[in-house]
Parts: structure tokens; C-alpha cells; sequence
């Protein structure tokens, strides 16, 4: 912290620290609440990854200037992408299923899967679905033996394929090799963007995201490109957006994330944005006297 070090400190939240709901237990929101007004009033910076989160900070600490809150966005590593191959091609054969593919975590409740599930039930019973259009694979989703035994009830588990973690750079070129990629995020996430977006973004996949229509996620995938999206709580929004995706997507006619757009989240453009941000404050001087700590019940 400055007052220990006499150095300017930059504090890099990732995501918001507290929610009006989050952490769950009273006890720890108070907690760590405290150590976030800390942060707020120490840091030199503030570091934020989402718009939304910088603007809730703003709205709860009144007393902090924007000018100590710096928006620098998640993105993706080009270097990652050198050796991907994407291949295009014309309009898909009739004869082989559509790939879906989901990468990485799907927790329970920040990316509940259930109305998307019910929404294939609806689908496949009404013959507008079938393995033979379409095939749907979550990999390293976690909560496999839930994920499992609920595709079982509904009759959908030869629509689906749950299957094990790869290594990083295999999973990325599975995305490349897939016909469309999916994207789970819950309203209580607004303020998060999942990572995956970004390389999801840069491959140029047509992305079908389970989101709300009012985060930062669908905010982004709006102004890149690239996305259809419909509501991730909504069974009724997503068996009426599903279809007309999947006929985008195998006719080759669903748009794709701009190219110059997509560009500028390249992490080697964020990196030139905190090296500013950490050059501007080489001469500031630290403060000069400790600040009184405060009640943790305050």
C-alpha cells in the first residue's frame, strides 16, 4: 500500500469484489466489503474490466473520481492463434449434424443450463431437432453426473456429449473445427464478461449466447458482431431463436465479429493501456499521512 511503501499501488479488480447479494453469507459481504472500501480509498488506480462494473463502483463510492478508474477490457493473446486453422467452406451438407460446442465451466446457477435443455426436449419431440442435425458437445463442463442425469429425463442425451478437459490449445482449435459456439451467462454475471467470449470473438464462429439482453456480454457480442443472442433463463426464447440459428449457421448466412472490432482487444492493445496507466503515475506522490482504519460493521 502506499502509506508502507511510498509507492503509488494499482488495484486490479477482475471482477467486482462484492454485489448486493454476493458473497451469500452477511457476515462475509460485510468483511469483504470493508476490504474493498479500503481498496477504494488507498489505491492510487483502479482497475476494471467490464464498463459496468466501473460505473457501479462510481454510483457506490460517490466520493471516488473517474479519473482513478480505468476500464481495461479481458482479450485474447494473438500468439494463441497462430497455429489455429480455421476452415471455411460452402454451405454445409444436409447430411451431417451441425457441430455445437460449449468450453469450459458451466456452473449450476451463473450459467444454469436447464431452460436450454428444455428447450431441445420441445425441439427434438417436435421433430425440428434431431442427432442427425445436430450434435452438441460440453467440454470440461463440471457437474457432469447433475448434467447427465438431467439429459436422461428429458430424452436428450443423444443431442449432447459431455467429455473431458484437453489442453488449452487443442480446445481452442476444437473451437475452430466446430460450426457454432455457445455461451452461457446468468443476470447475476452483468457485470462479468467470460473470457471465452474474446477467442470465441477472434475465431469468427457464429456464437449462439445464452445471456440477458442487458450485460456486459451481450453489450460487447452486440457491438463486435457475430452473435445471436437470447435470454438464458427464457425455454421460450431459446427453442424460438435456436432454429433459425442453426439454418444460419449451416447455410453459411449468419454474421460473423467484425474484424477490426475483434482487433482491438488483443491483449498486446490492453497491455499498452495499463503501461500508461502505471506511466502516469510514476511521479505521483504517495500520501502523507495514514488514514484512521475503519469498523468492520460500518
Amino acid at each position: 500500500m502506499p502509506l508502507l511503501t511510498g509507492k503509488p499501488w494499482v488495484a486490479d479488480f477482475r471482477d467486482s469484489m462484492t454485489e448486493d447479494n454476493y458473497p451469500r453469507e452477511g457476515w462475509r459481504r460485510v468483511l469483504w466489503r470493508w476490504i474493498e472500501r479500503q481498496a477504494v480509498n488507498r489505491a492510487s488506480r483502479l482497475i476494471f474490466t467490464a464498463a459496468s462494473t466501473r460505473r457501479m463502483y462510481l454510483e457506490r463510492y460517490p466520493h471516488l473520481s473517474p479519473a482513478k478508474c480505468v476500464l481495461i477490457p479481458n482479450g485474447y493473446d494473438e500468439e494463441d492463434f497462430a497455429h489455429i486453422v480455421v476452415r471455411e467452406g460452402p454451405t454445409l451438407a444436409e447430411d451431417r449434424p451441425l457441430r455445437l460446442l460449449h468450453t469450459g465451466v458451466i456452473y449450476p446457477e451463473e450459467r444454469d443450463p436447464r431452460p436450454f435443455f428444455r428447450a431441445l426436449q420441445r425441439l427434438k419431440h417436435e421433430g425440428k431437432i434431431s442427432a442427425k442435425s445436430v450434435s452438441i458437445v460440453f467440454r470440461a463442463a463440471g457437474s457432469e453426473d447433475l448434467y447427465q442425469r438431467l439429459m436422461n429425463e428429458l430424452n436428450i442425451a443423444d443431442l449432447i456429449k459431455l467429455q473431458p478437459h484437453v489442453p488449452y490449445h487443442q480446445a481452442l482449435q476444437e473451437c475452430a473445427d466446430a460450426d457454432g459456439l455457445l455461451l452461457f451467462q446468468a443476470a447475476n454475471c452483468d457485470h462479468q464478461i467470460p473470457a471465452k467470449a474474446y477467442e470465441y470473438l477472434r475465431l469468427r464462429k457464429p456464437v449462439f449466447a445464452l445471456t440477458t439482453h442487458t450485460g456486459d456480454t451481450a453489450t460487447l457480442l452486440t457491438d463486435v458482431g457475430g452473435a445471436t443472442i437470447v435470454s438464458l433463463a427464457d425455454e421460450e426464447d431459446i427453442y424460438a431463436g435456436l432454429p433459425s440459428f442453426l439454418y444460419a449457421v449451416r447455410t453459411r448466412t449468419h454474421p460473423l465479429a467484425e474484424v477490426q472490432k475483434i482487433a482491438s482487444y488483443a491483449r498486446r492493445n490492453q497491455a499498452e493501456e495499463l503501461a500508461r496507466c502505471l506511466s502516469g503515475l510514476r511521479n505521483q506522490a504517495p500520501s502523507a499521512t495514514p488514514e484512521k482504519a475503519e469498523s468492520f460493521a460500518r
